[in-house]
Parts: C-alpha cells; structure tokens; sequence
C-alpha cells in the first residue's frame, strides 16, 4: 500500500513528534545529519544579500546550518506547516540570539506564500519526501527561486553497494523503527513511516529527472555517506 501522506495526516504525526525531534533525528543518525547539513551549505554557496528558504525546515536545522555559513549576512526564511515545529524553530533562535536575520513562516511546500524569483537558493531537507505531490513541492521550490539561483533537495536515499545496502535496509526497517517508537510513544507510528516514505521516495536519476521537468537544468547530485543520503542541486 502507498505511505498515506495526506496534509492532515504528515500535520498532525510530526506536531506529535516535535518535542523529541532533534534528539532523535540525532541519535539515530549517529549524528551524522549534522554534517549534511553543514555538506549542503557548503555545497550550495550563497552570495551576500540575496535571500534563502528552507522549505520543510522542520526545527530550522538546515537554515541554521545556513546561517552560520554565512555569517549572518543572508536573510533566511524558514517555512513548515507544522506550527509545533515552528515553535521550536523559534526558541532555537532566540537561544542562538539571532535576530531579524532568520524568520520562519507557516507554509505549505505545496502553496508556498512568495512571489515568484524571490530567493537565491531554495533547500529542502529531509521533508520532500513528506510532500504528498513531490512535483507541486518542487516546481513551487523552482518558481519562487530567483533566475540562476539553485534549488538543492538533501534526501535520504539507498546506497547501491554491499554490504552497506544491507546494513542500511536492516537498520531502517527493524532498528530505527523500534528505538524511535519507543521513545516517541507516538500513536502514528512516525518511524515506521519513515522507512516506508524513503523507499517510496524516487532518488537518484529519478529524483534528477523530476527536477528537470520542474524546470530545473545543470541537476548534479552528491552521494553523502556512501549514498546513506544524497544532495541534489539544480539551478534554474
């Protein structure tokens, strides 16, 4: 059966999880998502002024990472559709005692609140997949991106060799779906869903030829962690 990724139902599973959601995506990533995120804003350079948006933010870790590679020079936008999320979001900057220099934004990747060619760079991180219409997320991610600017999608995906492939597929269907449960006490069963949105998820070619029928050219993708996770960069 197709993973159920309806509006209300992705809304309402991650409102559930926001409380825990850094320390897991951490913990059970062994922490290496911190340095995708770091690998993304340095793989996909901004230049002064110009703003970006990260789509999908989540608890803002991308524009964070995006923000520190900048120094602060970069207005950011950071857009969820989950207000739980947000909030954190908005805690984490009031700790990091950053100002008007970030601001997140209720928004649907679907129906994104910005004119058209607004944003230099437009990055999403492990939240397309979650899109219910992955080519609406990401011809939106095209439209409101500047002409020659980048859209970059950092996305889990499945390593092609063994014996990481079977390690990776063993983790993702009995470890990660356990240990995430039993922390989350959570009813929707979020890290059950995770494995089966990232199987259903197209990568590699078929994520590249998506966003070039966005309207995207010069797709490059970057394998991180031996195709644990893959960065796609395309400009418009």
């Amino acid at each position: 059966m197709p993973v159920d990724k309806s509006g209300q139902r992705v809304q309402q599973m991650f409102g559930e999880i926001a409380p825990r959601y850094d320390l897991l995506n951490h913990l059970l990533s062994l922490n290496v998502d911190r340095y995708w995120r770091w690998r993304t804003a340095r793989t996909v350079r901004a230049v002064p002024d110009q703003p970006i948006l990260d789509v999908c933010t989540g608890t803002g870790d991308l524009a964070f990472a995006f923000y520190r590679r900048t120094h602060g020079a970069v207005p950011i936008v950071a857009a969820d559709f989950c207000p739980q999320m947000l909030e954190i979001g908005e805690a984490k900057k009031r700790r990091a005692g950053i100002g008007d220099g970030m601001a997140f934004v209720q928004a649907d990747a679907e129906q994104l609140p910005f004119e058209d060619d607004r944003f230099q760079i437009v990055a999403v991180a492990f939240g397309l997949r979650n899109v219910s219409d992955t080519d609406r997320g990401l011809r939106e991610m095209t439209r409101v991106c500047r002409a020659g600017g980048q859209v970059a999608v950092l996305e889990f995906s499945i390593p092609q060799r063994q014996p990481l492939r079977a390690l990776y597929g063993w983790y993702f269907r009995h470890v990660l779906p356990r240990v995430g449960q039993w922390l989350m006490r959570n009813n929707h069963e979020a890290y059950r869903y995770l494995p089966s949105s990232v199987g259903e998820f197209p990568c590699g070619e078929a994520l590249v030829s998506r966003m070039r029928a966005a309207g995207l050219s010069s797709v490059t993708l970057h394998p991180l962690t031996g195709g644990i996770a893959t960065l796609y960069v395309g400009r418009k």
